[in-house]
């Protein structure tokens, strides 16, 4: 399903999906993966602990052409990664953020994001509730939801032209 919207602070195009197994949740990390707008992307990924947030993630990078292996920050709250020129995406610089052990949004600008989320790349953000209102607007909102049968319901929100791009 989904549903166009036109207000500033509304998405611009909603859509639901649900991933009925990890291999629809690689397929749909493959199909964005293959988007030319994916490179100059801010990607919020919402959802609780154990919805699939790292997961989905994890498809995405090896999609894009991320080699060996690709570790959650959690800890060190952001793992950057650089394509190589043989890459679909080449010499694509992307960031992989995790705010979850935030505990203070002041704790955003303390650690000089703000240059990294201004210089153009794929930005992927876990927790962003957590950084209070330091983060620009996302292209790209995905709300992940485990089900009881341990699918995932989907809500991907596209907020700028580029979140709408992703999604068509």
């Amino acid at each position: 399903m989904i549903e166009l919207m036109t207000a500033d602070d509304h998405p611009l195009i909603v859509k639901n999906i649900v991933w009925h197994d990890e291999a629809a949740t690689a397929a749909f990390a493959q199909a964005l993966a293959s988007q030319p707008a994916i490179g100059r992307t801010l990607i919020e990924l919402q959802g609780d602990l154990g919805a699939g947030k790292t997961t989905l993630v994890r498809h995405l990078l090896v999609s894009l052409g991320v080699q060996g292996r690709i570790k959650s920050p959690t800890y060190a709250v952001v793992e950057p990664y650089t394509l190589d020129s043989s890459a679909a995406h080449p010499e694509l610089n992307i960031w992989h953020f995790d705010f979850y052990r935030f505990n203070d949004p002041r704790e955003w600008e303390e650690a000089g994001f703000r240059d990294i989320f201004a210089s153009p790349g794929l930005k992927l953000v876990e927790w962003p509730e957590k950084a209070g209102p330091h983060l620009p607007p996302p292209d790209l909102l995905i709300h992940i939801e485990l089900q009881a049968d341990e699918s995932r319901a989907v809500t991907l929100s596209a907020y700028t032209a580029t979140g709408a791009e992703l999604l068509t």
